[in-house]
């Protein structure tokens, strides 16, 4: 077996004959392996100086092809701007729609459950065929409008101020009715699921709304598909640790699965390879 001291020194006589785009490949592949690396290693790992390195991190960046962090280059950016949610349902559709079965799955006979806002849960939303009788509480007008037409479900949609970006309600008129109800499961959606950070939002008002949600409710199940991960919004909802459940795609990196297992939460992975099955 080829030593890494081999190894390494194949690839610094192979670094000094590279060109530009050549390096750039490097660069990226190695942040595939490694999610993050200083700015000191790539210099040395491609015998250039730091300053080169720069160059190609700034050149890399404006291709979003990574994000710089004091002084090291991170495989995607992990802070999440605010899209429409127009925007973020055309993206990881089948792994929503996955997620979102496996979710509606968990579902019992005569259950009262909370569903938040987002297009994971609007996924969600479309899967669940009550057993007898369902009652939920919802932030988002679009669950509304797709459960509001099953008679077998009665849907109690909170008050507040709309966002349009997500299509759900915000504000301490969707707060306060929170007080009055016990349910067993909220179901929620995230923009970032960071290990030491928490899952997040990129709203103020939304995350504390999440708050009160998770109050309301016996279990906290995060709806999240692996892009999600090593990501932050603006507004911290709660540690990683205060939920009970989190259901992803299999496509969530091994070492971040292992970590929260680890912390004690539970992990549901859905296939993609395999529509049906789930871990």
């Amino acid at each position: 077996m080829e030593s890494p001291m081999i190894k390494w020194k194949k690839i610094r006589t192979f670094a000094t004959a590279m060109t530009k785009e050549e390096r750039h490949s490097l660069i990226i592949d190695t942040l595939m392996r490694h999610e993050s690396i200083p700015v000191s290693n790539l210099s040395m790992l491609l015998d250039v100086s730091a300053v080169t390195i720069r160059k190609d991190l700034s050149e890399l960046e404006r291709e979003n092809k990574l994000y710089r962090s004091h002084g090291k280059a991170i495989l995607i950016d992990p802070y999440i701007n605010n899209r429409s949610i127009n925007e973020k349902d055309k993206l990881a559709r089948k792994e929503k729609e996955l997620i979102g079965k496996c979710a509606a799955s968990l579902i019992t006979k005569d259950d009262s459950i909370i569903i938040a806002s987002g297009t994971t849960v609007t996924a969600m939303a479309r899967c669940i065929k009550p057993i007898h009788r369902l009652t939920v509480i919802s932030a988002s007008l679009k669950v509304s409008e797709l459960l509001g037409t099953d008679e077998s479900i009665d849907v109690v949609q909170l008050g507040g101020t709309v966002r349009t970006s997500s299509l759900s309600v915000v504000g301490k008129y969707a707060e306060s009715p929170l007080a009055e109800f016990s349910c067993s499961k909220l179901f929620i959606g995230v923009d970032g699921i960071d290990l030491n950070f928490g899952i997040t939002t990129t709203d103020i008002r939304e995350a504390d709304l999440n708050k009160v949600m998770m109050r309301t409710a016996q279990k906290t199940i995060v709806l999240a598909d692996s892009s999600k991960f090593r990501r932050r919004g603006f507004s911290k909802i709660a540690n990683i640790s205060d939920v009970d459940i989190i259901i992803t795609d299999s496509n969530i990196p091994e070492r971040i699965a292992r970590a929260i297992e680890d912390i004690g939460v539970e992990l549901k992975i859905v296939d993609l390879k395999e529509d049906n099955h789930i871990s």
